[in-house]
């Protein structure tokens, strides 16, 4: 695993100093983990969603290779902001829905643990990210922790690499997130 990782590190660097035909050989090695991503993310949304796993990841894709001034530390940062993307594309595609939609307000979700969701349709996901951004404000490191790992499905060893923290530091900041995540979400 660690040659795995250090090989997309160094085509990540390579990429980043303008290498183009670093992508060309990153492109194999990354697609399963961003298809991994988006099969996990997809498996929590409602059954019959619309969106495909695999158009998520083509239009994940699609953003990541326009990400031309990101300076990829290593493979835990490049999947770092894989999950932002992906948390903005299914967000923007719930908005679209939920926008198409009569009817009001998000129902109250009630949040036993973040990864636990599934099922729940575009509101949901909505109030989540609404939660998610509150958060945000009030403490950005936490939202980071939620983001990576619901999101991008990273470990709290990955997360703690990303982060430059101690694992114990994200498993702690994690049970925070999602205790003040659940207690919004019950307001909402």
């Amino acid at each position: 695993m660690q040659d795995v990782s250090a090989g997309v590190t160094e085509q990540l660097a390579a990429w980043s100093q303008g290498d183009s035909s670093a992508l060309e050989k990153l492109l194999p090695r990354i697609e399963r983990e961003l298809h991994q991503i988006a099969h996990r993310q997809m498996r929590r949304e409602r059954p019959g969603h619309t969106l495909q796993t695999t158009a998520l990841v083509n239009e994940a894709y699609l953003r990541l290779v326009d990400q031309t001034r990101t300076q990829w530390r290593d493979r835990a940062h490049f999947f770092a902001v894989a999950a932002q993307i992906i948390r903005r594309i299914l967000v923007n595609y719930a908005r679209d829905r939920a926008a198409g939609k009569r009817g009001g307000g998000a129902p109250k979700l009630y949040l036993d643990d973040v990864a636990a969701l599934s099922d729940h349709g575009p509101n949901e996901l909505l109030a989540l990210d609404d939660a998610l951004e509150a958060l945000a404000r009030l403490d950005k490191r936490k939202s980071q922790i939620v983001e990576l790992r619901y999101f991008g499905g990273l470990t709290v060893d990955e997360i703690a690499e990303v982060l430059g923290l101690h694992p114990d530091t994200v498993t702690r900041e994690w049970a925070r997130a999602k205790a003040f995540l659940r207690r919004e979400l019950m307001r909402g």
